[in-house]
């Protein structure tokens, strides 16, 4: 029966991860203003549009931020904890605890969103300089808005972009310096810190 639970656990924190990824990147393309016509994010948009649409009536946008697509983001979040406890636990917990573990979550997974889109775009710019492909030109407009701020600061090396390292720095350390953090102090259960 242990084994029942921890294969279940495992195919429904996979396939909730997956869509919780796609809901946060939803957010994410509108945030960092990607184009809109890329293939990807047409992907984006109608994987994320029949749960988005009701929510839309109530939660609207502020200030160009799709408030909407992180609200469904935080609960998704809370559903796949909320579901994890009950299979690992036999209960679902404090309703208000799995809310400050979804946001915990939903923020540790936007920090590894720009992570892991900065290694792609680092082994890109090695190996397809300019490339027009859809994939890497979303790569590169969501590593833009945070690369930018480094670049101000960093003196031109010639053709050596060095703001990569800084930015992969930052992010690590919120990572390890913030969230994990947070996840230790407000008492998060290990089989939960998987999703964050």
């Amino acid at each position: 029966m242990i084994g029942m639970n921890t294969a279940a656990i495992y195919i429904l924190q996979t396939l909730g991860s997956l869509y919780l990824l796609i809901v946060l990147l939803r957010f994410i393309l509108q945030l960092v203003r990607a184009d809109f016509y890329n293939p990807l994010s047409q992907f984006v948009v109608r994987a994320t549009h029949p749960l988005l649409k009701p929510l839309r009536r109530i939660i609207p946008s502020v200030g160009g931020l799709d408030l909407a697509s992180l609200v469904l983001a935080i609960l998704v979040q809370m559903l796949l904890m909320a579901l994890t406890l009950l299979l690992a636990y036999g209960t679902t917990g404090n309703p208000l605890q799995l809310l400050i573990w979804a946001i915990i979550g939903v923020t540790g997974l936007f920090l590894k969103i720009f992570f892991f889109a900065l290694i792609i775009s680092v082994i890109l710019s090695w190996v397809a300089p300019n490339s027009h492909n859809p994939g890497a030109e979303l790569v590169n407009q969501l590593c833009e808005p945070v690369l930018a701020p480094f670049r101000r600061f960093l003196p031109n090396l010639g053709g050596l972009d060095i703001s990569p390292i800084f930015a992969f720095l930052v992010l690590k350390l919120l990572d390890m310096m913030v969230i994990n953090n947070l996840a230790a102090m407000t008492g998060m259960p290990s089989v939960l810190r998987v999703l964050i």
